[in-house]
């Protein structure tokens, strides 16, 4: 079946500036103040689409041009174990992992499918410039599968010490390259060294939280809510590391409101961080919009500790307008913090509760529910979303599995030039 591209239009947040979108473009080009944009879809109204498999029976709220194979949507269903353990009544979680058993088939075990699956559909079929992704994990699995499945060339810049993270069924086709930082060295090391390599034209960065399509990839969880229970949630809870998916969860809050058919947009916003890992909740509890100092090498001893080592983001789109900031102060949300000890904690409840054991930062957003719930923040009879970003991993490694090794370990010393050079020369 021939796939029509989405029709949309651009907006600058913090202005309302209606714009088109040249191809990939990632901000007002019009200039102004520092802001998100978002995309406006043509069609206002929530629409499955049952023709289309995968997460693309919601393509026409994701701003792409054509499907990809091998797609999976998340799953939301009705908790009953768990729920009875917090004493809510209507609870639902929306899993995004592997658990075939509820229909969950992301091979990865990680929401960051949504993305992927989103942002490579956004590119042209016959783009020529290979595509920069950086990452702490998670991100470059689900980016790397996708690319290998569907052929797409693609530059995956990651910390060493994530290279555990990087496994999969079957060894990946050739056009995915993966560029390490050395051991030590954290996730905004390797965005620092994506954004030397983007300053070749033969490359391009993928964006971030900035790139429309990422973000409207990761919202289709709430989507996955709603169409389960016909309504928008009233609080919401995920583990962030940049909050991309928050901001994601409350965009299409707002434009289900918009469509008039699921209620209000009274959707609370709750995330959570792993301490001792609390930029994003430090700079909250302080009021501020910007972030508050975290020193380079405390960052990286912080990001070292922490078990959900996926929420370490030391550059997250925090203060700009549109960001977790603003999501946070819209929504009346607010932040908490899970230790290590409750990660494992969670898990074990989780895996004995609901059957299937999650990653350490889906477990993060479990404690901070049980914190909520503790201090009053939801209410018994509330409806809630608990945003399970993955899990199934074990029942995943029963499968086999093979890890990527680096096709090269740079320092994100090194000069553009060189990294330009080293990176060209595996084309």
């Amino acid at each position: 079946m021939k796939f029509s591209p989405t029709s949309y239009k651009l907006i600058n947040v913090a202005n309302n500036h209606r714009f088109e979108d040249r191809g990939w473009t990632l901000s007002d080009p019009a200039g102004g103040e520092p802001s998100l944009i978002r995309a406006e879809y043509a069609n206002r109204k929530f629409t499955v689409r049952e023709d289309l498999d995968g997460i693309y029976r919601y393509a026409e709220w994701m701003p792409i041009k054509r499907t990809l194979k091998n797609s999976c949507p998340p799953v939301t269903y009705k908790s009953v174990k768990l729920a009875k353990f917090l004493g809510l009544e209507n609870l639902y979680i929306t899993f995004s992992g592997w658990n075939p058993k509820i229909g969950a088939k992301m091979t990865t075990c990680s929401f960051k499918e949504t993305e992927a699956y989103s942002v490579l559909a956004r590119m042209d079929k016959d783009e020529k410039r290979v595509l920069i992704v950086q990452s702490a994990g998670n991100t470059a699995r689900a980016f790397a599968q996708v690319c290998s499945d569907n052929r797409i060339p693609i530059v995956i810049c990651v910390p060493e010490d994530s290279l555990h993270d990087l496994w999969f069924h079957k060894p990946l086709h050739d056009c995915v390259k993966l560029i390490a930082v050395p051991h030590g060295c954290d996730y905004y090391d390797a965005i620092a060294l994506g954004e030397k390599l983007a300053q070749d034209p033969h490359f391009f960065l993928e964006g971030g939280a900035k790139n429309v399509a990422r973000r409207d990839g990761m919202g289709t969880t709430v989507l996955s809510f709603v169409e389960a229970t016909g309504r928008i949630p009233d609080a919401y809870f995920q583990a962030v590391g940049s909050g991309t998916g928050a901001i994601a969860a409350y965009e299409n809050a707002c434009r289900l409101e918009a469509d008039g058919r699921f209620g209000k947009n009274n959707m609370r916003v709750y995330v959570a961080q792993n301490k001792p890992f609390t930029l994003m909740y430090d700079s909250w509890k302080a009021g501020s919009r910007q972030l508050v100092d975290l020193a380079p090498e405390e960052g990286r001893r912080q990001a070292e500790t922490i078990l959900a080592k996926v929420l370490s983001n030391r550059k997250p789109p925090y203060g700009i307008i549109g960001g977790l900031y603003d999501t946070l102060i819209k929504s009346n949300g607010d932040c908490f913090l899970a230790s290590n000890e409750e990660i494992m904690y969670w898990f074990m409840q989780y895996r004995n509760l609901e059957g299937y054991e999650l990653l350490p930062a889906a477990c993060v957003a479990v404690a901070a529910l049980a914190q909520a719930v503790k201090s009053g923040a939801v209410r018994p009879d509330e409806y809630i979303m608990l945003n399970c970003t993955g899990g199934g991993f074990f029942s995943a490694m029963s499968r086999g599995f093979v890890n990527k090794q680096p096709d090269l370990v740079l320092s994100p010393d090194l000069p553009a030039e060189q990294v330009i050079a080293q990176v060209s020369a595996l084309f």
